[in-house]
């Protein structure tokens, strides 16, 4: 029984992977079920047994991609740490590195990021993948908040700008990144970009 089970997300899997490639090459719309099974590996039944449609894997393919960042942030926010800011900082860069060495997270990114305009069918999960976007926002901003409620941060500090200002950075190194990942040395220049943006936030107390 519990081959079975191994065997059956093993299959739920792999129609993830075939299902970005086949997203990425031809977009959501003009990609078929079948398609995707052919490229899987398995027959149109096995897609039924996972999924009931396109936009189905979808949704389960951002899921994939939000579900581990968001626990990754919530066990780190569970540490003590003395200096939050310092924690956020290293958060950011081992997500940065954790993407060099993860293929299919980088197509999924990449189909999400800068392949997906939500249009369609599709139309209905915009506002609900804003959402956990949000949500994510409202994870790193706990970070902010620690710091200043401890004394780290400027008592000026603005938590819910500095969240954005620090999401506007990140997403501009994954843009430059995913656009060419041959000629962006993300394991070399990320932790370096992230540091410097770090200590010129203007984070001093006072």
């Amino acid at each position: 029984m519990r081959r079975t089970k191994e065997e059956s997300e093993k299959t739920r899997e792999d129609l993830l992977n075939a299902a970005v490639r086949i997203f990425s090459e031809k977009g959501v719309a003009r990609s078929t079920l079948d398609e995707i099974a052919k490229a899987a590996g398995v027959t149109r039944g096995a897609v039924y047994w996972h999924f009931e449609n396109k936009t189905q894997i979808f949704e389960a393919l951002h899921e994939r991609l939000h579900r581990p960042f968001v626990d990754m942030i919530l066990e780190d926010l569970e540490k003590d740490h003395p200096e939050p800011m310092v924690q956020l900082r290293d958060l950011c860069i081992q997500i940065m590195l954790d993407l060099e060495k993860d293929e299919q997270r980088q197509q999924t990114l990449i189909l999400f990021f800068m392949k997906s305009d939500y249009s369609g069918d599709l139309a209905p999960y915009k506002d609900k993948h804003r959402e956990k976007k949000a949500e994510s926002m409202r994870l790193f901003k706990r970070y902010i908040e620690k710091a200043k409620k401890a004394g780290k941060l400027n008592t000026q500090a603005d938590p819910e700008l500095l969240t954005q200002c620090i999401s506007c950075f990140m997403k501009g190194i994954l843009f430059e990144y995913l656009d060419n990942p041959e000629g962006f040395d993300i394991e070399n220049k990320a932790p370096k970009l992230i540091t410097l943006f770090f200590s010129n936030l203007g984070l001093e107390k006072g």
